[in-house]
């Protein structure tokens, strides 16, 4: 039985895709963004028992097998997560597909569907194909919020059974994307490809951060990539704080000034539906 490694359930979202829908948050990313807004999801706890010391509700013991987090205790406050260093959460469950679908078993009858998201969702290719099969059980659609870093030729099963995938275009530079992830773009541009030409992509999206990353570059060559497939959207997402730990928390947040032009470029250069946020 296929086990998961899950951050956090949010039963009802309407930011993770089309409607309504059940988020699920897995842990551990193979990105290191410089503006993630979940940086207690790239890595593993590490045990090092700094946040047992500080959790104000005894919520957190440390034993021999690692950090234990008693959920009946936690005030969610985030201390935990605020004082660790290594990026990771001591809150991360070990869940199979049976207890994922039965903490959201009453949000069912009023989602469309599924989302999956990380950290870095297809890094547990496995557990997220049989989440997106119990998902078409139920009559629900299934989507994959993902970096891009895994090659989606490369599991066959996942991507047969997942609806759609929204994909991060992050920078159309090499040297600026690895600059921002740590990682190349190459393979998150050929499956922006792949996936668009199997009918599989339901939207990119790109974070503008004016002053560090050359946005304009990324939009032209994005929106010039999906053009030919009308019914991918393009989503705008402004840069914000929320999370983000490093020098970027002091940039702004960019307003209409910026958003606006990038909007109209990539209406210009054909994409259909644009979506700033």
């Amino acid at each position: 039985m296929l086990k998961g490694y899950v951050n956090r359930i949010i039963p009802f979202s309407f930011v993770d895709g089309p409607g309504n829908r059940s988020a699920v948050f897995l842990q551990g990313c193979d990105f290191s963004c410089k503006y993630c807004h979940n940086p207690e999801t790239i890595n593993m706890c590490s045990g090092c028992g700094r946040c047992v010391e500080l959790c104000p509700r005894g919520a957190l013991t440390l034993s021999k097998e690692g950090i234990k987090w008693n959920s009946g205790l936690c005030a969610f406050c985030d201390r935990c997560l605020k004082v660790c260093s290594y990026n990771s959460s001591p809150r991360v469950r070990t869940m199979t597909m049976e207890q994922v679908f039965e903490e959201i078993r009453e949000a069912l009858p009023f989602i469309e569907g599924i989302t999956v998201s990380g950290g870095e969702c297809t890094k547990q290719n496995g557990f997220v194909t049989e989440l997106f099969r119990e998902a078409h059980a139920f009559g629900k659609t299934a989507f994959a919020d993902t970096n891009g870093e895994t090659d989606f030729r490369s599991i066959p099963e996942l991507t047969k059974e997942m609806d759609k995938a929204m994909l991060d275009i992050k920078s159309s530079d090499a040297r600026e994307h690895i600059m921002l992830t740590g990682s190349s773009n190459e393979t998150v541009i050929e499956n922006a490809r792949y996936l668009a030409s199997i009918g599989k992509l339901y939207e990119i999206r790109t974070v503008v951060v004016p002053g560090f990353l050359d946005n304009f570059r990324t939009v032209d060559f994005a929106s010039r990539l999906i053009a030919p497939y009308p019914e991918v959207r393009y989503k705008l997402i402004r840069f914000r704080k929320w999370g983000v730990r490093g020098p970027l928390e002091e940039f702004p947040v960019p307003d209409d000034s910026v958003m606006e032009p990038l909007k109209e470029l990539a209406l210009k250069n054909g994409v259909k539906i644009v979506e700033v946020i």
